[in-house]
């Protein structure tokens, strides 16, 4: 993917599917790009509790959230970049498709401010107000600003501990400086700066004067429209939310809830697309869509959620109409605003197939059952171009507008080979299970056993360790960070077989395993289908010995497929091997440093699960060490390392409960 950014030289969208994946995306393109604008955009609350109204208990459930700063920072300098810059790599989620204010406003309102221009005091000061900057003289924080006398100091929103000092004399601009927002000192002498808006959702004050007037039209139209069905309590409901918000936007330039409004405050006609962070780029961008297995269908699944949320709201005299165009793009759209799409992904979906053949120059809608990934690959395979890992894609035209390609990249430049496949039946199928890891576990190696549900998971993995093997199991009630922990102990050779249900498939690179047990694996569905299986078995393809055991008396389509996509890549793989010398070697990987802080002398595995924080010294200061494991949670979390900020804020909660006790 960085080298097609590279080749391309335009703007470039990465849409991942998780903030997690993304934010570790974005970690590695910082390093791949240093010189470039590599920006982070996902959703910015920690919390969120949407609006909603459920009639059958006249339970009105209001709007609570709780935002994280400095993920909002970082969407506002993300704006800012695309408007200013042409070398920027946005990582996004699919917040990326849902509504922003426009990008003609937010542009119209920039501030620039250069060194030596006649320019008043006050009204500079008038500008920042308008972009929703608030003045604050003692306690300077991001989207603020303070005066001193002729000297005015402003936190731009995007920036994360420096702020832009603005010196005046008379109605000139004397000096722009760079300054330490905590200290004050002087960093550097810059020419010009140019001031963002503070907020996402910002418009000019004729346009916000006019959908004033159209929100009050709307509303009237609304009120009688209740009155006419008899409906008069939510016809006082409606003009008494709206009255507010209009005082509010009048007096403050910003209501709760304001995004509500967004179609009035774009001037957008009713049922046309809102605004996104799409709209920011320009129409040559790329989008790389990573894990499109995933990230395709959920794009599509965003808004008939919204839509029926809302819906219930606007029958019910909470919200006007026009809020139901406060929505995520529908799929439709988003296709039409992407152009050059490449979908990255071990197992892409029949829509990815279809849509990359090469002649097809409009977006094909795929229905469920029409046809498989299977089917699909073999329908287009002619136009598949196999890249080696020695090799250029020189068929490949990337600055060829409109060209559609599939290219397999399944050559691996450490000569290692898909996992071989092995069909076993159903009987005896634990029996068999246990002779293996038994054999895998004299050698060093670890193993992967995948069930159906989380109670056989949990029986099985007591039922192993009965039989002398070290065992544990993950699934969805397991949190987030034991999970890291438990595949941390299991990479470290704390134990020998790990249990799991679904988690054991995207974006787990566990080297040390060699062998893939999966039980049942003719019970077709979800856990059981094309896709499960190839991501299930590719668990294994990082060792040298790596062996996929598959239990089933029915070779099902799912696994015929699994069986036809790994013959292939073996072929291939092989064929690459022999051709240049290639000696097929094993991943090595680093075991990652354990995310919690065990008592000396004390790792055995319950306190693994617990994770205590302890001191080597016989007495210490609880209060203190709370204190400092606050501080780095703050930092984890500014550097998005979520999983360790998650993991630090559960060991204050611990030491907490310890100190009321």
């Amino acid at each position: 993917m960085a080298n097609i950014i590279e080749r391309i030289g335009k703007p470039t969208l990465l849409m991942s599917h998780n903030k997690t994946l993304a934010a570790q995306l974005y970690s590695e393109l910082k390093n791949f790009f240093p010189d470039n604008a590599v920006e982070y955009f996902v959703s910015y609350f920690d919390y969120y509790q949407p609006e909603a109204y459920i009639p059958r208990s006249d339970t009105y459930i209001e709007k609570d959230s709780s935002v994280n700063d400095e993920i909002e920072r970082l969407r506002l300098s993300t704006m800012g970049s695309l408007i200013t810059r042409e070398d920027v790599i946005v990582v996004a989620s699919v917040s990326c498709i849902y509504g922003l204010g426009s990008p003609e406003d937010y542009q119209n309102m920039m501030l620039p401010v250069r060194a030596g221009d006649e320019l008043d005091r006050e009204e500079f000061l008038a500008g920042l107000v308008s972009l929703m900057f608030e003045r604050n003289d003692i306690a300077f924080s991001r989207g603020q600003f303070r005066v001193r006398g002729d000297v005015v100091e402003v936190h731009p929103a995007y920036l994360e501990d420096t702020a832009i000092r603005v010196e005046f004399f008379g109605d000139e601009v004397e000096r722009i400086s760079e300054i330490d927002a905590l200290t004050g000192n002087r960093i550097d002498i810059l020419d010009s700066h140019t001031f963002f808006p503070a907020k996402q959702f910002v418009t000019d004050k004729d346009k916000l004067n006019q959908a004033i007037h159209d929100i009050k039209k709307e509303c009237a139209e609304r009120v009688n429209w209740f009155e006419e069905k008899g409906k008069l309590i939510e016809a006082q409901r409606i003009r008494m939310r709206t009255d507010f918000d209009i005082e509010m936007m009048q007096e403050m330039g910003f209501c709760q809830g304001i995004e509500n409004y967004s179609r009035h405050l774009t001037g957008r006609d009713p049922g046309a697309r809102p605004y996104t962070l799409l709209d920011f780029f320009p129409d040559d961008y790329l989008l790389l869509m990573d894990e499109s297995h995933v990230s395709v269908p959920q794009v599509g699944g965003m808004f008939e959620g919204d839509k029926s949320r809302k819906t219930t709201l606007v029958d019910h005299g909470f919200r006007l109409p026009s809020a139901l165009d406060n929505r995520p793009l529908k799929f439709a759209e988003f296709m039409e605003v992407t152009g050059r799409r490449v979908y990255v992904s071990a197992t892409p979906g029949p829509f990815e197939f279809i849509n990359s053949r090469p002649d097809n120059k409009k977006y094909i809608p795929w229905k469920r059952g029409e046809l498989s990934a299977a089917q699909a690959l073999k329908k287009i395979r002619k136009h598949i171009h196999t890249s080696g890992a020695d090799e250029d894609i020189d068929d490949f035209d990337v600055h060829a507008a409109g060209t559609n390609l599939v290219v397999e990249q399944i050559i691996r430049p450490t000569g290692l080979l898909d996992p071989i496949l092995t069909l076993k039946p159903l009987k005896g199928q634990i029996d068999t299970t246990i002779d293996m890891c038994r054999a895998r576990v004299e050698k060093n190696e670890r193993i992967l056993v995948t069930t159906l549900t989380k109670k056989t998971a949990e029986d099985l993995s007591e039922y192993l360790q009965e039989t002398g093997l070290r065992v544990r199991y993950i699934h969805s009630d397991v949190g987030a960070i034991e999970r890291v922990e438990i595949l941390r102990s299991l990479r470290a050779a704390e134990i020998d077989v790990l249990v799991g249900i679904n988690l054991l498939r995207e974006g787990l690179d566990l080297p040390e395993v060699s062998l893939v047990c999966i039980l049942d694996a003719d019970k077709e569905g979800f856990l059981r289908n094309e896709t499960a299986l190839i991501q299930t078995a590719g668990r294994a393809a990082r060792h040298v010995d790596g062996e996929c055991v598959i239990f089933c008396d029915v070779v099902t389509d799912s696994i015929q497929a699994l069986i036809d996509i790994t013959e292939y890549r073996r072929a291939r793989q092989l064929e690459h091997n022999e051709k240049h010398g290639i000696t097929p070697q094993g991943v090595v990987r680093a075991v990652q440093e354990s995310l919690s802080q065990h008592q000396s002398n004390k790792e055995t595995a319950d306190e693994l699960n617990q994770g205590l924080v302890a001191s080597d010294q016989e007495s210490y200061n609880v209060v203190n060490v709370i204190s400092e494991l606050e501080e780095e949670m703050r930092e984890a979390a500014a550097k998005l390392e979520f999983e360790r900020a998650a993991h630090l804020r559960d060991q204050i909660k611990q030491l907490q409960q310890e100190i009321e006790k």
